[in-house]
């Protein structure tokens, strides 16, 4: 499997533009969402049904969880900033949410 590349300006530019409600992180290659559910029950079903997608992708969320809010950066560590994969999975993660 090939090394996933960190995107570059334009790219990066694009990748935002078709994210909704992602930011950058201040002082880090990474993107983040607060993603707010109905109760802890709908916060921690998202979890698990995110967690099966990133196990499948291998590229896993830095993530935490507080009764029904959901805090999520992603970056790949392996490249040193934004790439793709977090795009792909930010994506993911909206459609499972419905947002």
């Amino acid at each position: 499997m090939a090394r996933p590349q960190k995107l570059e300006a334009a790219a990066r530019k694009d990748a935002l533009a078709s994210l909704n409600g992602w930011r950058e992180v201040d002082g880090r290659d990474a993107i983040a969402k607060t993603f707010t559910f109905k109760d802890f029950n709908e916060a921690f079903g998202f979890m698990t049904r995110v967690a099966l997608v990133a196990e499948k992708m291998d590229h896993h969320p830095e993530w935490s969880n507080v009764y029904k809010t959901v805090e999520v950066t992603l970056s790949t560590h392996d490249a040193g900033g934004l790439t793709e994969l977090d795009v792909k999975l930010a994506k993911k993660m909206d459609a499972i949410a419905g947002k």
